[in-house]
Protein backbone atom coordinates (compact mmCIF):
# COMPACT_ATOMS: atom_id res chain seq x y z
CA UNK A 1 0.00 0.00 0.00
CA UNK A 2 1.52 3.68 -0.90
CA UNK A 3 1.40 6.21 1.67
CA UNK A 4 -1.17 8.59 0.34
CA UNK A 5 -3.25 11.17 2.41
CA UNK A 6 -6.69 9.68 0.75
CA UNK A 7 -5.71 5.96 1.44
CA UNK A 8 -5.60 7.63 5.47
CA UNK A 9 -9.24 8.51 5.13
CA UNK A 10 -11.69 7.04 7.29
CA UNK A 11 -15.22 6.31 5.77
CA UNK A 12 -18.00 4.35 7.90
CA UNK A 13 -21.53 3.68 6.96
CA UNK A 14 -24.10 2.84 9.20
CA UNK A 15 -28.36 2.66 9.02
CA UNK A 16 -29.57 3.30 12.66
CA UNK A 17 -33.47 2.30 13.40
CA UNK A 18 -34.08 6.34 14.59
CA UNK A 19 -35.25 9.50 13.29
CA UNK A 20 -32.18 11.82 11.64
CA UNK A 21 -33.37 14.60 14.20
CA UNK A 22 -32.76 12.28 17.16
CA UNK A 23 -29.40 10.74 15.71
CA UNK A 24 -28.26 14.40 14.76
CA UNK A 25 -29.09 15.32 18.27
CA UNK A 26 -27.15 12.36 19.78
CA UNK A 27 -23.87 14.21 18.25
CA UNK A 28 -24.67 17.46 19.64
CA UNK A 29 -26.41 17.40 23.13
CA UNK A 30 -23.51 16.63 25.76
CA UNK A 31 -26.11 14.46 27.48
CA UNK A 32 -26.79 12.31 24.84
CA UNK A 33 -22.90 12.00 23.85
CA UNK A 34 -21.92 10.80 27.38
CA UNK A 35 -24.36 8.06 26.98
CA UNK A 36 -22.45 6.39 24.03
CA UNK A 37 -18.91 8.42 23.08
CA UNK A 38 -15.76 6.60 23.14
CA UNK A 39 -15.02 2.78 22.53
CA UNK A 40 -16.28 -0.59 24.34
CA UNK A 41 -13.92 -0.46 27.86
CA UNK A 42 -14.29 3.36 28.19
CA UNK A 43 -16.65 5.42 29.91
CA UNK A 44 -17.35 9.38 28.68
CA UNK A 45 -16.25 11.21 32.04
CA UNK A 46 -16.56 14.77 30.72
CA UNK A 47 -18.36 16.34 27.33
CA UNK A 48 -18.85 19.80 26.79
CA UNK A 49 -20.58 21.07 23.35
CA UNK A 50 -21.42 24.64 21.89
CA UNK A 51 -22.93 23.23 19.04
CA UNK A 52 -22.35 26.25 16.89
CA UNK A 53 -20.53 27.49 13.96
CA UNK A 54 -16.95 28.18 15.80
CA UNK A 55 -18.39 26.73 19.00
CA UNK A 56 -15.92 24.13 20.71
CA UNK A 57 -16.20 20.44 21.96
CA UNK A 58 -14.83 18.78 24.15
CA UNK A 59 -14.57 15.21 25.83
CA UNK A 60 -12.66 12.48 28.59
CA UNK A 61 -13.27 9.59 28.06
CA UNK A 62 -11.60 6.66 30.72
CA UNK A 63 -10.46 3.40 30.48
CA UNK A 64 -12.26 1.22 32.98
CA UNK A 65 -9.50 -1.42 32.60
CA UNK A 66 -6.36 0.72 33.93
CA UNK A 67 -8.07 4.53 34.78
CA UNK A 68 -6.39 6.15 31.86
CA UNK A 69 -7.80 9.06 31.04
CA UNK A 70 -8.11 10.90 27.82
CA UNK A 71 -8.89 13.80 26.39
CA UNK A 72 -10.08 15.07 22.80
CA UNK A 73 -11.27 18.51 21.33
CA UNK A 74 -12.22 20.34 18.29
CA UNK A 75 -14.20 23.16 16.72
CA UNK A 76 -17.48 22.85 14.58
CA UNK A 77 -17.16 24.53 11.22
CA UNK A 78 -20.09 23.64 9.99
CA UNK A 79 -23.71 22.78 11.42
CA UNK A 80 -26.47 21.92 9.26
CA UNK A 81 -29.07 20.61 11.03
CA UNK A 82 -30.32 17.21 10.95
CA UNK A 83 -28.19 16.83 7.84
CA UNK A 84 -24.66 17.73 8.10
CA UNK A 85 -21.53 18.28 10.96
CA UNK A 86 -18.07 18.67 10.15
CA UNK A 87 -15.70 19.50 13.34
CA UNK A 88 -11.89 19.31 13.99
CA UNK A 89 -11.05 16.34 16.03
CA UNK A 90 -7.50 15.93 17.85
CA UNK A 91 -6.47 14.12 20.71
CA UNK A 92 -4.48 16.08 23.30
CA UNK A 93 -1.13 15.11 23.47
CA UNK A 94 0.33 11.69 25.38
CA UNK A 95 3.50 11.37 25.29
CA UNK A 96 5.67 11.39 22.26
CA UNK A 97 2.63 10.75 20.43
CA UNK A 98 2.14 12.97 17.37
CA UNK A 99 -0.72 15.49 17.50
CA UNK A 100 -3.21 14.83 14.88
CA UNK A 101 -5.41 17.11 13.58
CA UNK A 102 -8.19 15.47 11.96
CA UNK A 103 -11.27 16.65 9.95
CA UNK A 104 -15.05 14.85 10.72
CA UNK A 105 -17.38 15.48 8.96
CA UNK A 106 -21.10 13.12 9.66
CA UNK A 107 -23.65 13.34 7.26
CA UNK A 108 -27.32 12.22 8.24
CA UNK A 109 -30.00 11.05 5.74
CA UNK A 110 -33.75 10.00 6.15
CA UNK A 111 -34.04 6.68 4.74
CA UNK A 112 -38.01 5.97 5.74
CA UNK A 113 -37.54 7.08 9.42
CA UNK A 114 -34.30 5.27 10.02
CA UNK A 115 -30.94 7.29 9.21
CA UNK A 116 -27.99 6.66 7.29
CA UNK A 117 -25.40 7.78 8.82
CA UNK A 118 -21.73 8.68 6.98
CA UNK A 119 -18.78 9.28 8.58
CA UNK A 120 -15.91 10.50 7.16
CA UNK A 121 -12.36 11.34 9.16
CA UNK A 122 -9.52 12.88 7.16
CA UNK A 123 -6.05 13.80 7.85
CA UNK A 124 -4.15 10.71 10.05
CA UNK A 125 -0.75 10.77 10.10
CA UNK A 126 -0.18 6.56 9.92
CA UNK A 127 -2.56 3.67 8.93
CA UNK A 128 -2.05 2.46 12.19
CA UNK A 129 -3.86 5.82 13.31
CA UNK A 130 -6.27 5.38 10.98
CA UNK A 131 -7.10 1.73 11.79
CA UNK A 132 -7.15 2.66 15.31
CA UNK A 133 -9.51 4.92 15.17
CA UNK A 134 -12.07 2.76 12.90
CA UNK A 135 -11.90 0.44 15.38
CA UNK A 136 -13.22 2.95 17.96
CA UNK A 137 -15.38 4.32 16.11
CA UNK A 138 -17.18 1.49 15.37
CA UNK A 139 -17.59 0.24 18.96
CA UNK A 140 -18.91 3.80 19.41
CA UNK A 141 -21.54 3.74 16.85
CA UNK A 142 -22.76 0.22 18.17
CA UNK A 143 -22.98 2.17 21.64
CA UNK A 144 -25.28 4.85 19.74
CA UNK A 145 -27.34 1.94 18.32
CA UNK A 146 -27.97 0.33 21.50
CA UNK A 147 -28.64 3.93 23.08
CA UNK A 148 -30.76 4.62 20.03
CA UNK A 149 -32.74 0.91 20.48
CA UNK A 150 -32.70 1.94 24.51
CA UNK A 151 -34.97 4.71 24.10
CA UNK A 152 -33.07 7.70 24.13
CA UNK A 153 -35.40 10.49 23.35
Amino acid sequence: MSDTASERELVVTRVFDAPRELVFECWTDPDHLAKWWGPTGFTALSVTVDATGGGAWRTCIRDTADGTDYWAGGVYLEIVAPERLVFSFSWDPQGDQPVEDTLVTVTFADRDGKTEMTFHQAGFVSDPSRDGHEDGWRQSFADLAGYLAGGAR
